[in-house]
């Protein structure tokens, strides 16, 4: 099949933008180029590659040539920058990462990309158990996932693990105590958001139903800060509790009470001299913070 990289841009204009209007617009082209291009790269692969609804959509196949289009053009904008004495753009590094490694040891990781030049780093914060699904689509470059599979075309690497424990604050929980324990029955809880459970395991763990009143607080920070505040328990990332045990901010719920979970890094399978590097920062990064 002969593929022209200007086809697969318009290609992926169209999947990023959801009309052809759209992808002429960014690639300052006319409409009509890029029906002719999508016609002409339809012909080539003998299928629709796209479905003309609104917004337009890749179908499956439609999909595939997606992802190898944001490949493309990570390894074309490489070499420019490679080739060119001045950079006109910058690299574009898509990457999925959950809200609390981002909050705690995936900053280390900033901190290191904080120091190149010429690379746009672009976090997509994904609970670690979907993060597979902005893999396959082509939306992300790499993920911090908790699904040991590397999903097709990827290669995976455990990193570590990251411990959760149940805590709130002392008030909290001298409140809701119940004899050498606490009514895990009642107290409120706090949760990330509908796709977190860790704190539905560690009352399954208890054979507990979900208590009457459970509050959703959606970013890591202020989760952090609402189980600090009283507003409930939550089970909290070791690296965030441990300031708060020092100072007694926050006390656990039940000394042997925690949940493990065991963290991935899945990367494109690309000869990439950006995702290899990153891929170093990464690996040193969880090597300091997370449990091995």
């Amino acid at each position: 099949m002969d593929v022209q990289p200007g086809q697969l841009e318009a290609l992926v204009a169209i999947a990023d933008l959801g009309t052809f209007d759209a992808a002429a617009r960014r690639l300052n082209v006319t409409p009509s180029a890029i029906s002719q291009r999508i016609r002409a790269l339809e012909t080539a692969a003998g299928q629709v590659l796209i479905r003309r609804t609104t917004p337009c959509r890749p179908t499956a196949a439609g999909e595939a040539l997606v992802r190898l289009g944001r490949q493309t053009r990570l390894l074309y904008d490489e070499a420019r920058d490679a080739l060119a004495d001045a950079h006109r753009g910058a690299v574009d590094l898509p990457v999925a990462v959950n809200a609390d490694s981002l909050a705690t040891w995936f900053r280390d990781v900033i901190e290191v990309v904080a120091g190149w030049e010429g690379v746009a780093l672009r976090l997509d914060v994904e609970d670690q158990a979907y993060s597979g699904a902005l893999l396959r689509s082509g939306d992300c470059l790499a993920a911090v996932t908790s699904d040991p599979v590397a999903v097709q075309g990827c290669v995976v690497e455990r990193l570590g693990t990251l411990r959760y424990v149940p805590a709130a604050s002392p008030a909290f929980a001298e409140r809701w105590r119940a004899g050498r324990g606490h009514d895990w029955a009642a107290m409120p809880m706090v949760v990330f958001n509908s796709k977190d459970s860790l704190q539905h395991d560690v009352l399954q763990a208890r054979g507990v139903d979900d208590p009457p009143v459970v509050h959703r607080v959606p970013t890591s920070a202020d989760f952090h800060e609402a189980v600090r505040r009283g507003l409930g328990w939550g089970a909290i990332p070791e690296p965030q509790l441990r300031p708060d045990l020092a100072d007694g901010r926050l006390v656990r719920l039940d000394a042997r009470t925690h949940l493990d979970v065991t963290l991935h890094w899945q990367r494109w399978r690309l000869d990439s001299p950006t995702l290899t590097t990153l891929t170093s920062a990464v690996r040193d990064a969880a090597r300091v913070h997370l449990r091995r």
